[in-house]
Order: C-alpha cells, then structure tokens, then sequence
C-alpha cells in the first residue's frame, strides 16, 4: 500500500490557500498602484472629476459577472477554469478556442509588463539615485525572479504577494489619508459622483481604462485544486477581489481629485499625468520621504502582478497537459514545492524569446513591448469573460440544478450585455491604450478573433485526428481523488455531454491590465497595471 502511494506522481498542493491567499493572488495581478499612479490620470484628463465612478460602474458590472460565474465553479471543477466552463456550456470546439485564447490572453498580460518592469525599474533608479540603468538586463533579471517564485509552493508565493499588496496599497492608504486628514485643497467635495459630472462624453473612454484595471480578478477560479473548501473560499476570493478594488479605486481617485481641487485637477493632470500621485503624496500631505517609497511600491507591484499571472498561466499549462491538448511534459509537478514547474520553465522561456525579439528590433519597452503585446492579451480575456457569461446561461438550461434564476439567467444574462458594451468600449477607445498607428490598432484588436478562429481550427482537427483528447476534452472526472481533503458539493453535478441527466455524479474536485496611455513617457512609468 505505501509502495503503491509512493509511486503515484505528485501533485498540486492541495487544501493549502485561504480566502486570503486566492484573493492576494487576484488582487495582486491587478497592480493597484502601477494602475491607479499610472493610468488614473489619464481617466482624469479623459473624463473629469466624474472619473472615480467609471471604477465604480465597471466594479458593478464585472460584480454581476462574478454572481454566475462563481455559481457555475460549485458544479464545474476542472481546473481549466474559463475554457471548461465555456466547454461545458457552449460546446467543446468553443472550449478548445477559449482555451488557446486564454493561453494567449494570459501570456500577453504577462509577457508585455516585463517591458514595464524594465522602464519602471530604471525611471525609478534614475530618481532616487540619477543612475541610468538599461532595461533588458532588468526585465531578463525579472524573468528569473518570476520563475523562481513560481517554481516554489504555491503558499510561499502568496506570502510574498501578501507582502508586496500591503505595501502597495499602503502607500495609496498613507496618501489618501494625508489627504483626508488636511481636509483636501478646498474642503472635502462629493461632486465626483453628481449625475452632471458622471455623465458626460469621455466617460465612456474612462469606463474602458476602468475595465482594464480589474484584470486578473477572474482567475480565482484556477486555484480550486489548491483552494481549502473551494465552495466557499473560491466564491468568497472573487467577491472580496472584485469589490475591494472597485471601492478602493474609486477612492483613491477621489481623494487625488481632492487632493487638487475640482476646479485644478484636471489640468494638474493633464500637465504631468506621470507625476500627479508623486506631486500630491510629496506636497503638502504627506512629504518626500513617502514619494521615494512609492517609486519603490511601483516596482515591487509590477513584480507582484507578474508573479500573479506567472501562476496563473502555469495552471493553465497543466490543466491543458492533462487534458492531452498541450504536452504531457507540461503536466509534471515538483516532487517537494508541488509546482507545475515544467509550466514555468516554458512560460519563462517563451517569455525570454519575446523580450529578447523585442530588444533586438530596438523597440521601446513601454510603448511597444508593454503596449503592444498587453492590449491583445487585456481584450481576450474580457472576451472569455463574455463567453463564460453565455456559458453560464446555457449550461444552466441544460442540466438539472438547484440554483434561482437570479444566478443562472438574470446575473449572467446582464453580465454578458454589459461586457459587449466594455469590449467594444476599449476596441473602439484602443488608441487611448497603445498610442499606435490605425494600422497596429487593427491588427492588436483582429488578434483575439484570429486566435478564436484558430482554435475552433484545432478543435476540428483534434476531433478528426484525436477522438479520444477531444472525447476526454474538459470531462468531469468521475471520482474525486481528494474527497477525503475536501468538502464536497451539496448540489450533484450532472457529468457532461452524454450523460443521464437523472443520473448525476459524485461531486469531483479535478484537476492589471496594463491601460496605458499614449506614448509620451513621464519619468514615472504610466501603466496599468473555458457539449457538443
């Protein structure tokens, strides 16, 4: 018997993350601090002092996402997360499309802010200590940071972004409140949040910043396998996740508007849209002890925010191994950490040969390598949130439940028309993030719905030329091999495509964005941060 459990491959860490850690992990990938000192300002100069309530409506609406989405996580439990839902749901060769599309999406996340690590680290180095340090050296010294920290457990990595997020949001804490605590430049005003200010034009291009802030939110889901009752912690994370950061953006921007005035704001951002947080935490309200700190905080955020989505993506990697679409190699963990450090060694290496391209053409590292490759990944992944939402519904309707219609068709339903109108508010708004000509726009938005096609591609050959894969493809599995670890499911969840409705089975438990802004760079890096 213990000859036999020593001979089974390891697997991941299971029963080890906490509400706490999942929501870190999310949070973090977000990088409240790169977006709010670096993407805020611009949502100001756009949309006026109306703009804090841009955050709050786009927190509302991905809230309304997150009520079906985290309904269907109690009776999906593939850890493939977005492209079994879309799967289960929308069919298989539409799951085999999602999946490709999230692979992209999420390696674009990432991959791109490694060219913000690289001009964040040496603006940041050239003002505390007018030292000019290259960044390609700096994004490649990243590179090996980020594997390390995903090639250890998966809670040494939430003690890390635990560390990191409170010290990032800290700052913005401290700011905020020297502010409210001086009373702001001409008394505390509430007019951000008046019909008249709210309602104006550049609110629609304040709501597409908005919407970029909160990527990374979603990958709550990802962790189940790893997740201490995944019922309850898994939908807890994505609500703690999603409503912090809308509230807390929506604040700090607020007290930044206070910090100038409603009638100075605007202008004082437009002037220096890279130094507005540095010149309000330096003067007056706080000192500049604190803007040192937050050039640091900036730094460390975009570590935190690669090192969410590094992980991320690694699981992906897995659960798509297991699936047979990707190598089985990619499937291997680490007989001691539990990682899926094959996935991590790929992903670092892929990320290497991109930066490097990048270099050798000479390009910029913000406005090309961030920008350029980020804006695909940002539009995939609220493209696989609207599919996820369609998901939903449809799932729903097809297989015997439990849940109110609030959950199942009403939330969803209103998600998936809210996010049409987000996607095509940041297509159409794509300038404002890329700074780019017509012609890269064009192709940066046609990437997710080539990448679309491709899959669905795939998912026809792999069903001519690979029966069993595409068969087996984000299947239930039909035993629960921790069942011992973790609770199980009150609601029984019907196998998928093929199975008797009547005949359910045994619960199972399987396997920031970078908004940017237009090309001219201050010496503070603007950035943001699935049946047939």
């Amino acid at each position: 018997m213990s000859s036999s459990t020593s001979d089974k491959p390891p697997g991941l860490r299971t029963g080890t993350l906490g509400t706490a850690d999942i929501s870190f992990f999310v949070v973090s990938a977000a990088a409240p601090l790169t977006v709010m000192a670096g993407v805020a300002p611009i949502a100001l100069v756009l949309g006026g002092i109306g703009a804090p309530a841009g955050y709050l409506l786009a927190g509302i609406t991905l809230a309304v996402f997150a009520v079906g989405f985290t309904t269907m996580s109690r009776h999906v439990r593939s850890g493939g997360a977005f492209y079994a839902y879309i799967a289960q749901g929308l069919g298989k060769p539409l799951g085999i499309a999602a999946a490709l599309v999230a692979m992209v999406g999420y390696n674009g996340m990432e991959i791109g802010v490694y060219g913000l690590l690289g001009s964040a680290t040496s603006d940041t180095a050239g003002a505390l200590g007018g030292t000019d340090l290259p960044w390609l050296p700096i994004a490649l010294a990243g590179l090996l940071v980020i594997w390390y920290g995903g090639y250890r457990s998966i809670d040494f990595g939430a003690k890390v972004l635990g560390v990191l997020l409170v010290a990032e949001t800290g700052i913005l804490v401290l700011l905020a409140g020297g502010v409210l605590l001086e009373g702001g430049a001409n008394g505390l005003s509430l007019a951000s949040f008046a019909p008249g200010n709210v309602l104006v034009p550049g609110t629609a291009a304040v709501l597409a910043f908005a919407f970029s802030a909160f990527t990374g939110f979603e990958s709550t889901v990802i962790y189940r396998r790893e997740a201490r009752d995944p019922a309850r912690t898994i939908p807890r994370a994505t609500y703690i996740a999603v409503g912090f950061l809308g509230l807390f953006y929506a604040f700090v921007v607020w007290t930044v508007i206070q910090a100038f005035g409603d009638d100075k704001v605007v202008a004082a951002a437009a002037g220096d849209t890279g130094g507005l947080f540095f010149a309000a935490i330096t003067t007056t309200y706080v000192g500049p002890w604190a803007a040192d700190l937050m050039h640091v905080f900036i730094v460390t955020s975009i570590l935190a925010s690669l090192l969410a989505f590094h992980n991320a993506i690694n699981r992906y990697a897995l659960a798509l191994s297991e699936e047979g679409v990707l190598p089985a190699a990619l499937g291997r963990i680490h007989p001691r950490h539990r990682s899926p450090y094959v996935a991590g060694l790929a992903q670092t290496v892929l990320g290497a040969v991109v930066v490097l391209g990048f270099a050798a053409a000479g390009a910029d590292p913000y406005t090309q390598l961030l920008l350029w490759v980020n804006t695909p990944g940002m539009l995939g992944l609220m493209a696989l949130m609207l599919l996820a939402a369609l998901a939903v519904v449809r799932y729903f309707r097809r297989v015997p439940h439990q849940e109110g219609a609030l959950r199942t068709l009403v939330a969803p339903g209103a998600a998936a028309v809210l996010l049409a109108v987000a996607i095509w508010l940041v297509a159409s708004k794509v300038e404002l993030f890329t700074g780019a000509s017509p012609t890269v726009n064009t192709v940066l938005v046609a990437v997710v719905p080539a990448v679309l096609v491709l899959g669905l591609l795939l998912a026809y050959r792999l069903r001519r030329t690979r029966p069993e894969v595409y068969a087996r493809f984000a299947e239930e599995p039909p035993t629960d091999p921790h069942a011992a670890e973790q609770p199980t499911d009150p609601h029984p969840h019907p196998h998928a495509e093929g199975a008797d409705p009547s005949c359910p089975q045994p619960p199972t438990s399987s396997s920031s964005t970078p908004a940017s802004v237009p090309p001219s760079r201050a010496a503070t890096p603007r950035s943001p941060s699935a049946t047939d």
